[in-house]
């Protein structure tokens, strides 16, 4: 599954709920919900942040009223969680070991994409 977008403030872990935009024209920063793509020259931000964000003086900010939610999760993260699963389901046919030297290496871990399979503990 996709990780969600995080906060663009350094140090904060928190999840973005909502776009940080300036409109350097008219020198006002706009608060609104989290926009559907992370954007160059936007910033994504969790709700304190998006709450507390002041402006440079003589800037004025429009900040969106409403609740700040989340995103839902989108297909394409339900897909890839169940081919996770459908990949952690499979067999595995063990591998005769060639020789000492490969009894004492670290188990193999499997990758696919951002995701990975850690083989239990033996």
């Amino acid at each position: 599954m996709r990780s969600p977008r995080r906060c663009s403030r350094n140090g904060c872990p928190r999840q973005a709920v909502a776009t940080l935009t300036y409109v350097y024209n008219e020198s006002t920063a706009v608060v609104g919900p989290l926009a559907a793509f992370a954007e160059p020259h936007t910033y994504d931000l969790c709700e304190p942040h998006a709450r507390s964000l002041t402006a440079p003086r003589g800037w004025d900010v429009v900040r969106h009223e409403g609740e700040f939610e989340p995103p839902p999760p989108t297909t394409d993260d339900l897909v890839a969680l169940a081919e996770a699963v459908r990949e952690a389901a499979r067999p595995v046919t063990p591998r005769p070991p060639a020789d000492d030297h490969d009894q004492h290496q670290t188990p193999h871990t499997g990758r696919r994409g951002h995701l990975r399979v850690i083989p239990p503990n033996h």
